[in-house]
């Protein structure tokens, strides 16, 4: 049975780079890949691209997937980092054993689900990105993929394709 990836974006604001280098390297790995927001349809990225929200990630079940993927943007930061609904929807997948990934300031978004707690992760190299890996008990490193068995975060677009790599590497 063909594995399946969800890749959640922003509504609004989402980074191409980090949506689309992942995305390409999941469907050459023969995985099935949707896109999901908190609503449907065409969603435009930080840098005018566009992408097509299929589902809304809340209507789908996360045990449907092999991985759940929190990507990053400027967006996330006003849209996910706060949506406890998601947070919710991650822990819930990590505890059906699917692979929680988050990459830039989806990363942020993982930390706040306590699953990488007295762990290593990366985000992108800001302080309110580090800072928030802090104050959720993540030791921040400045590398392009930190890849657990359970979890694996990515700083951002310069590590858009080794997360998209890692993430097929997981799942083998």
């Amino acid at each position: 049975m063909a594995k399946k990836a969800l890749l959640i974006i922003p509504p609004d604001r989402f980074n191409e780079d980090e949506l689309f280098k992942p995305k390409a390297e999941l469907q050459k790995a023969a995985i099935e890949v949707t896109v999901a927001s908190t609503k449907t349809g065409e969603i435009t990225g930080d840098n005018a691209g566009k992408a097509e929200a299929e589902v809304i990630f809340s209507d789908v079940s996360a045990s449907d997937f092999d991985v759940v993927a929190v990507i990053g943007g400027s967006g996330t930061i006003d849209y996910l980092w706060g949506n406890q609904e998601l947070i919710s929807y991650l822990k819930q997948a990590y505890d059906q054993n699917i692979l929680v990934s988050g990459i830039c300031a989806g990363s942020v978004v993982v930390a706040k689900t306590g699953l990488l707690s007295g762990r290593k992760g990366t985000c992108y190299p800001v302080d309110a990105m580090i800072n928030e890996l802090a104050a959720n008990n993540v030791e921040y490193v400045p590398e392009h993929v930190v890849a657990h068995k359970d979890v694996i975060t990515s700083d951002g677009p310069d590590g858009a394709t080794e997360f998209g790599k890692s993430l097929v590497k997981a799942l083998a």
